[in-house]
């Protein structure tokens, strides 16, 4: 259990094949990494195509993955996520490199949270839904006209990258000390309170918008970068609107 501090938690969101799953566990034992979460694999789990491919020690880490039926779900122990995409330019959120985004995840973990990294299906890449949940954006400088980049290449480089940087010292960000980050599952509560209450209230209109409306409040409530006291103000500053209105 010692990795899920130690290293980020890698999370394969829907992916299709089982070679890919067992490829990425590979690469990720390449560097030492063992905390694998699969979000609706396409073909069921376990799947032993995937077995197959990881070969050697690299099948400890599938027998250790954790399986989800979504991603809000896969995340919601995470104090902070980065999503893995070329896109997301619909989405306001800070955009690393790969070498930024694991200095800020080494600089996180060193403060004890738990940092998570989002990689998107074989064919189409993650979905905004999938981003809206996610603190920032990982986009690898790659070749604009051909920027699609194999699963385990992706889950490599991020796992080579953090790696790189063993030996660099890990400041601690002064303007996060003493305060706690919210957890992904603390957000999402969050996102379900107003989510409901501005249902209730007729926010959510015209109908044929109301999804997107969802997806920006999402996205937003995630760039913010709260703490466990702010969110439990935006809970309390709603119920108190909420009791005047009454």
């Amino acid at each position: 259990m010692t990795d899920l501090i130690r290293n980020p938690v890698f999370v394969l969101v829907r992916p299709q094949m089982g070679e890919n799953i067992g490829s990425a566990a590979r690469a990720m034992l390449n560097f030492s990494f063992n905390a694998l979460r699969l979000v609706a694999p396409r073909d069921g789990w376990p799947n032993p195509k995937a077995v197959a491919t990881a070969s050697g020690a690299a099948h400890h880490v599938l027998d250790y993955a954790g399986v989800f039926d979504d991603t809000a779900r896969a995340i919601e122990d995470c104090d902070f996520v980065f999503a893995t995409t070329a896109r997301g330019r619909e989405l306001t959120k800070p955009i690393y490199t790969p070498e930024a985004a694991m200095t800020e995840a080494r600089t996180r973990i060193a403060a004890g949270q738990k940092v998570g990294i989002l990689f998107g299906p074989e064919r189409t890449g993650l979905e905004n839904d999938d981003i809206a949940r996610a603190n920032a954006i990982i986009t690898i400088p790659v070749n604009p006209e051909f920027f699609s980049l194999n699963l385990a290449q992706a889950v490599l480089l991020m796992a080579y990258e953090f790696s790189r940087q063993e030996g660099s010292a890990l400041p601690v960000d002064p303007g996060l000390a003493g305060a706690e980050i919210a957890s992904a599952i603390e957000i999402e509560k969050l996102g379900d309170h107003y989510e409901a209450e501005l249902e209730t209230a007729g926010f959510f209109f015209p109908p044929n918008k109301a999804a997107l409306m969802r997806r920006n409040l999402r996205n937003m409530w995630s760039r913010f970068g709260l703490t466990r006291a702010d969110v439990q103000t935006l809970h309390g500053l709603l119920r108190q609107v909420l009791r005047k209105r009454d």
